[in-house]
């Protein structure tokens, strides 16, 4: 499955994550600059976030509510190893009930479990990505 978007319609590929999950861990694979922030800013306002969604490249996950429960964005792009994940109870997050969005789980790769579904984003041109669901 897969979807081809301009970076005007990122509310097409919200949708189509949406409907399409099987799970509310969600792994986004991209290279630097494919637009895995930008994807994930819009996904949390479609989950009912009132704040601003930014990244959490410094703090390794931001925190927000919404009537839908709790929403986590982890940025694992900085850690040296996965025992920094572990220290930061990552375990715990994935255990939760909550939506877990991760940009660089190829850092944390064997933390992670099997309720997760993998997303790829792929640079098309300046305005075109293609989401892949893997």
């Amino acid at each position: 499955m897969e979807l081809t978007y301009r970076l005007q319609e990122l509310d097409r590929a919200v949708d189509y994550i949406l409907q399409n999950t099987k799970s509310k861990t969600l792994l986004f694979y991209g290279e630097m600059g494919a637009g895995k922030t930008t994807l994930i800013k819009e996904l949390v306002k479609a989950l009912g976030v009132q704040d601003v969604a930014s990244s959490p490249t410094f703090s390794l996950v931001n925190h927000y509510e919404s009537d839908r429960g709790s929403v986590y964005h982890f940025d694992f792009y900085r850690i040296e190893d996965d025992t920094e994940a572990l220290d930061m109870g990552i375990e715990d997050y994935l255990d939760s009930d909550n939506w877990n969005l991760i940009e660089w789980p190829e850092k944390i790769e064997r933390l992670l479990g099997e309720n997760t579904q993998k997303l790829s984003i792929e640079v098309n041109s300046e305005e075109t990505r293609t989401l892949k669901f893997c």
